[in-house]
């Protein structure tokens, strides 16, 4: 529930969190009600008052690239500081193409993190290429050039 995410966000902020990952409501993008998606994000971050930056997690395996580029179009609008592709957890992950669409989907005041399925140091080149600014992955020595 968005009045829970609220909730949890502010007491993560309170807490000592300087950033909060939040997941865009996909069965609400899904359906077309891109009011209640603005509002679910909108409510975290009034929650944070500019305290932390918020990350909208927008799950892309499930989106058509129009889907994709709308969410990040409503994200930003809502005063997020990051679109992202994926937890990690969902089907797929981070894909260069889908990157590439949501780095020109939002101005150069929001950020692009590319998430999930990350696991060597060429994926990391590829999707910095596409157009983000951070990459999140549990390979972190792979990616780095280390053993993994």
């Amino acid at each position: 529930a968005t009045r829970a995410k609220a909730f949890e966000a502010a007491a993560a902020l309170e807490d000592g969190a300087s950033e909060i990952d939040m997941t865009l409501p996909v069965g609400k993008w899904l359906d077309g009600d891109a009011g209640a998606v603005e509002r679910d994000i909108s409510a975290v971050v009034q929650a944070l008052q500019g305290g932390a930056l918020v990350k909208v997690i927008l799950e892309t395996a499930y989106f058509t690239p129009e889907q994709i580029a709308g969410a990040c179009a409503i994200a930003e609008a809502a005063g997020a500081d990051f679109v992202q592709t994926s937890t990690g957890y969902g089907p797929g992950g981070a894909k260069a193409d889908d990157v590439r669409l949501m780095r020109a989907a939002v101005s150069d005041k929001i950020g692009v993190k590319a998430a999930g399925g990350i696991r060597d140091a060429e994926a990391a080149r590829r999707l910095l290429e596409a157009g983000a600014c951070r990459i999140g992955t549990s390979f972190a020595m792979a990616v780095a050039g280390g053993e993994g």
